[in-house]
């Protein structure tokens, strides 16, 4: 009798422990896949960080002024404008593109 509470009170825990394990490895193995995934971000170079400012500069954000109290409006406002100004760009090569398509479907065969 006592053999079989014996079995039973430490295999219980035991089983216990178990499940509590495998649960905890088997989350610790997702999360160290998610951060893996995340470290291949790509980091900005000081060329690419040169450029932004460029352009920002270009559409008239002036970095000069330091923190006035109109620099984050600022700073999104130059941001809007270099989207703005990215999103012509491609659309003018988009429809130079198109145009091209159209063109060479158009012209009759020899």
């Amino acid at each position: 009798m006592k053999s079989k509470y014996l079995n039973v009170s430490v295999a219980q825990p035991l089983l216990g422990s178990l499940i509590v394990s495998v649960t905890l490895i088997s989350t610790s193995a997702c999360v160290c896949a998610q951060t893996s995934a995340e470290s291949n971000n790509h980091q900005l170079t000081r060329a690419e960080v040169l450029h932004e400012l460029e352009e920002l500069q270009a559409v008239g954000y002036n970095p000069t002024l330091g923190h006035d109290g109109d620099y984050p409006a600022a700073v999104l406002a130059a941001e809007q404008k270099v989207a703005a100004k990215h999103q012509a760009e491609r659309n003018a090569l988009a429809g130079e593109g198109q145009a091209a398509l159209i063109k060479t479907t158009s012209q009759p065969s020899p």
